[in-house]
């Protein structure tokens, strides 16, 4: 039987990939750098070998699914060439596997993975469903049926996939060191669109995405009553949010997700309109939404002491919006702060008032140093730029967090797509050794 090795397999979509793979039934391994990533957790548990990288690793019966942050002229990548093995990208390799199902690919601006998790979730309870989502998680079903995937725009990326449907939540500039405008970024969706086999649900209320022209259906949904499925009188409640669907005007249900927030409700609606064209049961979509549970790293809650630490992947201006207005949903009453590590110089530098717009919604910010990428260089920009822009002109280092400790009952938001996680876990660790004090204590000592 075929080995199928994954050259950077601690990577959200590598991670996500090998465990399908797995489950069909099919051997794998894969290697990466030492370091951990919480991604490689769910392969440890099937018992997946990962090794460190090495020349070493590569050797006769192997298939190689390169990852795609690694050139030709990796070690393993370029030994696997010298020895005429198949090296196979990523993305063209889950191009190839979607064919043998009815697929639908997610995708989007913003929204990618709460959605195509939401997706998931609401299909495999009803019917055999397979699923990559682009924080690491990955099933694979041995029956044809459905095949839920995250679908990235980076360097076009998704034009491998032909879907039998796609799911576009919205169109933004993002990407900046790749895409040049977003009438570029647009003409990637677009491209995409015109691949898809059956039709595409889009945001009808994204500007960009009513100039589409395909030749397969578009399936408009949102809040606006010229949507073919809009939702209508949303209350929004601490514990979730509520919301009338309507399909061409007449109502199907009253619909209710335990997630904050206007995107969210538009992530569910794509789904319900979704499951509506595929005639699947309103009322068990109905039931799976209210059951969703989330997926990693969109807000993701703890309840440390005397806060809320949440932990989100915002690392864009309208993703921070979003996030700090789901933190007024939920907690009205509480102060929020936002702790933020912008992900490369060139995002930051494309929209570097656009963060400190979005930020200063927060009641407090925090920066952390810029997490950059390999792929660019650093310039002149840096974190002191953004402070100066921004509430407090506070910017915070992993060693010392414990600037965070005044803000009694605050929502404290660490927000970023690089490592941020590793200034709340430094923050987490003085929290444990802080003793409680009510506000007559603090009086007292003061």
């Amino acid at each position: 039987m075929t080995v199928y090795h994954f050259v950077g397999i601690k990577g959200a979509g590598m991670s996500a990939l090998a465990q399908i793979m797995y489950d069909k039934g099919y051997q794998i391994q894969g290697s990466d750098v030492e370091k951990y990533f919480f991604t490689q957790k769910a392969l440890e548990d099937k018992g997946i070998k990962i090794l460190p990288f090495s020349a070493e690793n590569i050797h006769e019966g192997l298939t190689i699914i390169a990852g795609n942050a690694f050139p030709d002229t990796h070690e393993e990548i370029e030994r696997a060439i010298q020895m005429d093995l198949p090296v196979i990208r990523y993305h063209k390799f889950l191009g190839q596997l979607i064919e043998d199902y009815t697929s639908i690919a997610v995708t989007g601006s913003h929204g990618k993975t709460s959605t195509t998790g939401l997706l998931s979730h609401v299909l495999e309870s009803l019917s055999p469903t397979s699923y990559l989502i682009g924080d690491g998680t990955g099933r694979g079903s041995k029956e044809d049926g459905y095949f839920a995937l995250e679908a990235c725009e980076y360097q076009r990326h998704f034009l491998a996939y032909k879907p039998t449907y796609a799911i576009m939540t919205n169109i933004d500039w993002d990407h900046p060191d790749y895409f040049k405008s977003v009438d570029d970024v647009f003409n990637a969706f677009e491209t995409l669109g015109k691949q898809v086999k059956k039709a595409v649900f889009a945001l009808g209320d994204d500007l960009q995405l009513r100039r589409l022209e395909l030749e397969v259906p578009i399936i408009y949904f949102g809040f606006g009553a010229e949507n073919e499925f809009q939702a209508k009188n949303v209350i929004k409640q601490t514990t979730g949010t509520i919301f009338d669907v309507y399909h061409q005007g007449e109502f199907i249900d009253t619909f209710e997700i335990p997630t904050y927030g206007d995107h969210n409700v538009l992530n569910a609606l794509s789904v319900i309109a979704l499951c509506v064209y595929e005639n699947l049961s309103v009322k068990e979509v109905k039931n799976e939404l209210l059951s969703f549970a989330g997926v990693k790293r969109r807000f993701s809650i703890t309840e440390k002491k005397y806060q809320i630490l949440v932990d989100d992947y915002a690392h864009h201006p309208s993703e921070i919006r979003a996030t700090v207005n789901a933190a007024r949903q939920k907690y009205p009453d509480r102060q929020v702060v936002a702790v933020f590590q912008p992900h490369t110089f060139t995002r930051t530098q494309a929209f570097l008032q656009g963060f400190a717009d979005s930020l200063n919604m927060a009641d407090e910010v925090y920066l952390c140093d810029i997490f950059g990428s390999a792929r660019e260089k650093a310039g002149n920009l840096s974190i002191l730029d953004l402070a100066q822009l921004t509430k407090g002109h506070h910017v915070i280092k992993e060693n010392h967090t414990e600037e965070l400790l005044p803000y009694h009952d605050a929502v404290i938001l660490f927000m970023g797509a690089g490592d941020v996680q590793k200034f709340q876990a430094a923050y987490e660790k003085i929290l444990d050794h802080t003793e409680i004090r009510t506000e007559a204590d603090q009086r007292a000592i003061n």
